[in-house]
């Protein structure tokens, strides 16, 4: 009779990490050169160099520090203080007006916007357009 001993040891799952190859401020574009891909187990890191690139570093990037996920996302289209399309659709009923920005975000991102005619703050969807959709509430 013949035995044969199987024996498993855990070995580390080393996957791609991204880290930067300069300091990346705030509010700036990431360019596909400045960054690198290294290998490194480090949960919750972005690991595609081509979702990264062309996105905006919402906080400091430094260099050899992983890229996480939530420290980049879409290039602001509206700024702070801009004075922005602002349109309210329910059914048949289509409202258009003026609104200043209170907040920067990038397409998708919700902020707070004034109606410049109501001077109430209402929170609005950024569409591709640089529009802001006003974002209905449950009540």
């Amino acid at each position: 009779m013949r035995w044969m001993v199987l024996c498993l040891f855990p070995l580390p799952a080393f996957a791609d990490a991204l880290i930067p190859n300069r300091i990346i401020k705030a509010g700036q574009v990431i360019e596909a050169a400045d960054i690198s891909v290294v290998d490194a187990d480090i949960p919750g890191t972005a690991t595609d160099p081509a979702l990264v690139a062309g996105q905006e570093a919402r906080v400091a990037l430094y260099p050899g520090r992983p890229i996480r996920n939530g420290q980049f996302g879409p290039p602001a289209i509206v700024l702070r203080n801009q004075v922005v399309s602002l349109s309210y659709v329910m059914g048949t009923l289509a409202i258009f007006t003026e609104g200043r920005a209170l907040d920067r975000g990038g397409v998708g991102d919700v902020i707070p916007v004034v109606n410049l005619s109501s001077r109430n703050t209402v929170q609005g969807r950024i569409m591709p357009d640089g529009t802001v959709s006003v974002v209905r509430t449950e009540g």
